[in-house]
């Protein structure tokens, strides 16, 4: 009996097969906003004090950022929004506040401009090192980094050194498959994220992880496509990597100088960088884990991020970003081009996502997860917005998505829904059963003299059910693989999503393992 619910119960908590959640450095292509809202977690409540941040009024200016329109992509019309009151710093304090007091997520940080001002950035809680997160605390922006990524290449572009349609391999030589259809793979695929590659057939997270651009597409040599370039939508991190690697060996400068000089240099981005694996995260950019309603410092699992998830930025730096996409840091061709999405995913373009608010107001935006911390960046062209959040908590959680939408639904003059509390009572569960998993371990071996006297010969193969947990517990990952439509992830990974659920089947596992071995040797 206990084996068949350990069995309903793994098959409850792992993700439908429509999810496809990613690993290291990773992101789903949008956030709530431009999608299905996601949960956030109830915790335990505890508000923290906001940290001084930065408030209405214009950023210093940064060489060659002007004031100049979105351009819209094709089928999706910007139109001004009718006038509303603008959101204020006070608003944003007490929602962000209110927010941690019922959720305890401990570090936030909150940039919200308008045109070319800035109405609010401010840091809010801790690190994970128990610092105050401030307006100037670089945070990971996790798959927001991808945006900076293509408009990299969209500055080569501009630049006449690369073409989005000529096949990456023309630029980048060392670019190899084990699959002659590679050769054909352009640079706008990659950025457009259809270039064939997919976890099904590359596994990018449980592989060996590189430390380097170039090794993160030396790496590939041995990987074939999962589809013809061209042809199918598949979000994929490596595609971001290499599109990265490509303006290591174009501009001839490493990824993280060239963003220094070129993007965050002009737009006066001085607390952001990027780096390469999750050992280059500094104390400010680590996150938490939520467990029984209390968030817990933990470090990021191993992966490799730079081009695709890398991205360290502070509210104050990423308030710069959102007032350079108003124009002025690329022509507006070339911002046209940034918006144009694929054939294969009308929400997808390059390095950012189209979507709609709930109201059904058109949205640019992007995502990131990693499994300590989330990001979310977004512009409403109709009225001049932009917000960006990251927060400290995992991407089980959400946090970040889950403010981005209050704050939507306060700009469009709505009210933020109460966050939702489901994981609360999925940990409370699965530490009751923990515990009376162990309970009946130690049952099984006291009583397991008595056991063995009542069965002998073949009798003693009903001892097998209780490896059960240990069977289930190797296959969690294929089983995550099959209901998440292939994608790739580690076991240690499983874990940082569902922590509870992990708790108790690895107890269970050596529960089972300890009372057969007893069991058997009566």
């Amino acid at each position: 009996m206990l084996t068949t619910t350990l069995a309903a119960l793994c098959l409850a908590v792992l993700p439908p097969a429509a999810s496809a959640i990613p690993a290291a450095f990773p992101s789903p292509a949008a956030g709530s906003t431009l999608g299905a809202p996601s949960p956030a977690t109830d915790v335990t409540p505890g508000a923290r004090a906001p940290a001084p941040g930065i408030s209405s009024g214009a950023l210093p200016s940064a060489p060659g950022i002007t004031s100049r329109a979105l351009t819209s992509a094709p089928g999706v019309t910007f139109r001004a929004l009718p006038p509303a009151a603008e959101i204020t710093p006070a608003q944003v304090d007490a929602y962000v506040a209110d927010y941690q007091e019922k959720t305890g997520l401990p570090g936030v940080a909150v940039a919200i401009t308008k045109g070319t001002r800035v109405i609010h950035a401010r840091g809010y809680g801790t690190t994970a090192s128990g610092a105050p997160v401030t307006a100037d605390t670089p945070m990971a922006v996790a798959s927001v980094s991808k945006s900076f990524t293509s408009l990299a290449v969209m500055q080569l572009v501009e630049k006449g050194v690369v073409e989005l349609d000529r096949p990456v391999r023309g630029y980048l030589p060392e670019f190899a498959m084990a699959d002659p259809r590679a050769a054909a793979i352009t640079v706008r695929q990659l950025l457009h994220q259809t270039s064939g590659m997919d976890d099904t057939t590359f596994h990018e997270k449980s592989l060996p992880q590189p430390d380097s651009l170039k090794g993160a597409v030396a790496r590939l040599r041995d990987a074939k496509l999962a589809a013809a370039p061209g042809t199918a939508f598949s979000y994929h991190n490596t595609n971001y990597q290499v599109a990265a690697r490509l303006v290591e060996v174009v501009s001839g400068e490493p990824f993280a100088a060239y963003l220094k000089r070129h993007v965050f240099g002009p737009l006066g981005m001085r607390h952001s960088t990027t780096i390469d694996t999750e050992r280059d995260l500094p104390d400010s950019a680590r996150g938490h884990l939520v467990f029984l309603g209390h968030a817990f410092a933990m470090p990021e699992p191993a992966g490799f991020g730079n081009g695709s998830g890398g991205v360290l930025s502070s509210a104050s730096d990423m308030a710069r970003w959102l007032i350079a996409q108003n124009g002025g840091i690329l022509s507006p061709a070339s911002v046209k081009e940034l918006r144009t999405p694929s054939k294969q995913n009308d929400s997808y373009a390059l390095g950012w996502s189209l979507g709609t608010t709930k109201r059904g107001t058109p949205v640019i935006g992007h995502g990131g997860d990693l499994f300590t911390s989330t990001a979310e960046q977004l512009l409403i062209p109709g009225s001049g917005y932009g917000i960006a959040v990251t927060a400290n908590t995992g991407m089980a959680f959400d946090d970040s998505s889950t403010l981005l939408d209050g704050l939507v639904a306060m700009i469009e003059g709505g009210t933020p829904e109460d966050p939702s509390s489901p994981y609360l009572a999925t940990d409370v569960v699965f530490a009751l059963l923990t515990l009376a998993t162990v309970g009946l371990a130690v049952r099984g071996v006291v009583r397991s003299r008595r056991w063995a006297a009542r069965r002998t010969g073949w009798g003693r193969l009903w001892v097998l059910p209780s490896l059960a947990p240990l069977a289930l517990c190797a296959a969690v990952v294929p089983i995550f693989r099959v209901l998440a439509r292939g994608s790739d992830i580690m076991w240690i990974q499983v874990a940082y999503l569902y922590p509870s659920f992990m708790l108790w089947l690895v107890t269970a596992a050596a529960a089972g393992v300890i009372v057969t071995a007893v069991r058997l040797s009566r």
